[in-house]
């Protein structure tokens, strides 16, 4: 028999793990002897009384014969002589589409302008500390995509686009620490995800899948309606050269914005799709934790504290994006000139501040200015923020920032508080930088958020700018059925760089399904 007990423990007590046999026997009102095992579903934290609270939902076994079998070998085969796909992109949407064609015996090339998780570091390095942006190799651009060093939350907003389930369990089974298959909100870490992405990388080459580094797609030839080749050229310089491929899945990120160009040149439709732009806003750790856990000091049970938090100003949705408890607001800028901004999370969520995106919808009547650029105006609107925060705060990749009081109140802050963003923030007046709209509803989201988690408007906190790569500004139109774009044969738009996605869990979703879409093509012709 398999009997669903749900308790809610104080946190102490919850991390107690040698206790729970006990407490689900008194919960069940059966022996411990007779409780042959029982396994952890799920793990949240209910923070909304005075004294938090653990939630654990347990399934307890009685009968040996209802206990879940190992899953299964995953399938993965030689795909030596298998027929190709090429993947354009090795981020999350890459990585889960070549694992899926493993399984299908069908062979992933994946083509990716960066480097590989360990020699990105150099690059991210140089980033931090001389102000040198690699345009190739970058937090955004490399082995892993953006998520590898920009946290590694594994959040989704919706069960309908896949099998949330299965992916976790890839990332369990190449790694990862088995509790983000229970806990409400998991996360698995920049510290640790690296040497996810690296076992990963592995299983695909042994299998006799291939990785290219360091190279760029250059451009693509249609024949006919469908794909012919793409070009290839080394991100070094050399000579460009042809790569064969009938099935192509576009996986690029939401930062390619060559490859938006390429496509608009090769009269490929496009769309210009709205995303959202702000800031980055950062508060004290230990303050957030008592604004969220109703005390002094956050016990050690309890992790650091989250928060999310939306209003409507003015019909447009303005929200905390992508929170990282214990984090560092990260350099994220792809090319020279500009001045993006994203965070981060070790595992443990354990240094002294707390930061998230601060985001305002932006739409068609934001990008009017750009019109001449067609489908890409929403890419040239995102870009002339970014280069305006460049150059307000002295052309050297520092942030533009304000105290967050002072923003609301239209003060320029003549000292700014310590900032986890390590290129250094420098003090500018934000409407400096921010579109008036966007400006002001920040501030009249700031004061909404105000009242709802007291304590949050205050000038500890900072604001950086500009948090802009938040969703990609093109969508590239696929049909509904086959994931194909309309116009091009084994032409397959993924995750989040063609519109549909909108963080690691939802990329990887879209993966595993543009794979299956590429093996139903192979399978028609």
């Amino acid at each position: 028999m398999i009997k669903r007990i749900d308790l809610v423990l104080p946190p102490e007590e919850a991390a107690n793990e040698s206790g729970y046999l006990k407490l689900l026997s008194s919960a069940a009102g059966i022996p411990e002897s007779e409780i042959i095992h029982f396994s952890l579903r799920k793990r949240s934290i209910d923070a909304r009384s005075k004294h938090p609270k653990v939630l654990l939902s347990f399934d307890v076994y009685t009968e040996v014969a209802d206990i879940p079998a190992a899953p299964p070998d995953a399938g993965y085969q030689n795909v030596t002589n298998g027929k190709t796909v090429a993947i354009v992109g090795c981020g999350p949407a890459g990585l889960f589409a070549a694992l899926r064609l493993l399984q299908a015996g069908c062979k992933p090339v994946i083509i990716e302008r960066g480097k590989n998780v360990r020699d990105r570091r150099r690059n991210l390095a140089a980033l931090n500390k001389l102000h040198t942006v690699n345009p190739h190799s970058n937090y955004c651009f490399g082995e892993g995509g953006a998520g590898t060093y920009s946290d590694g939350k594994l959040y989704t907003r919706s069960d309908k686009r896949g099998n949330v389930k299965n992916i976790l369990d890839v990332l369990v089974r190449f790694g990862a620490d088995p509790t983000i298959s229970v806990d409400a909100h998991p996360h698995i870490g920049t510290n640790k995800l690296p040497g996810i992405i690296s076992a990963i990388r592995e299983m695909i080459l042994d299998c006799g899948g291939e990785i290219v580094f360091n190279t760029l797609v250059s451009d693509i030839s249609i024949k006919g309606g469908a794909v012919s080749h793409l070009i290839l050229q080394p991100v070094s310089g050399g000579t460009p050269y042809t790569l064969q491929a009938e099935s192509v899945i576009l996986a690029t990120g939401h930062s390619a914005r060559d490859i938006y160009e390429m496509l608009f040149r090769n009269k490929i439709t496009i769309q210009s799709k709205p995303f959202a732009l702000g800031v980055r806003v950062e508060h004290p750790q230990p303050l957030i934790d008592r604004i969220q856990y109703h005390c002094d000091i956050r016990g050690p049970y309890l992790p650091a504290a989250s928060y999310s938090l939306s209003a409507q100003v003015s019909g447009a949705g303005v929200y905390s994006f992508c929170m990282c408890p214990g984090g560092i607001i990260a350099p994220a800028a792809t090319a020279p000139g500009e001045v993006v901004v994203n965070g981060w999370s070790p595992s443990k969520r354990n240094n002294p501040y707390a930061n998230s995106g601060l985001v305002m919808s932006v739409d068609e009547s934001d990008f009017k200015p750009f019109s001449e650029f067609g489908p890409l105006r929403a890419m040239y609107f995102q870009s002339s923020v970014e280069q305006l925060a460049f150059t307000a705060a002295g052309s050297n990749l520092s942030g533009p920032a304000q105290r967050l009081m002072d923003f609301i109140d239209g003060k320029y802050s003549s000292v700014l508080p310590d900032c986890s963003y390590v290129p250094g923030i420098t003090s500018v007046a934000l409407d400096q930088v921010l579109p008036s709209k966007i400006a002001s509803g920040l501030r009249e989201g700031l004061k909404l958020f105000g009242k709802k988690m007291r304590g949050y408007l205050t000038n500890e906190a900072v604001l950086v700018a500009t948090e802009s790569r938040t969703s990609s500004p093109v969508r590239i139109p696929r049909d509904p059925d086959t994931l194909m774009h309309p116009e091009v044969k084994g032409l397959f738009p993924c995750g989040e760089g063609a519109g549909y996605a909108g963080g690691i869990m939802s990329a990887a979703i879209d993966g595993e399904r543009c794979a299956e879409a590429a093996i139903a093509f192979y399978g028609k012709q």
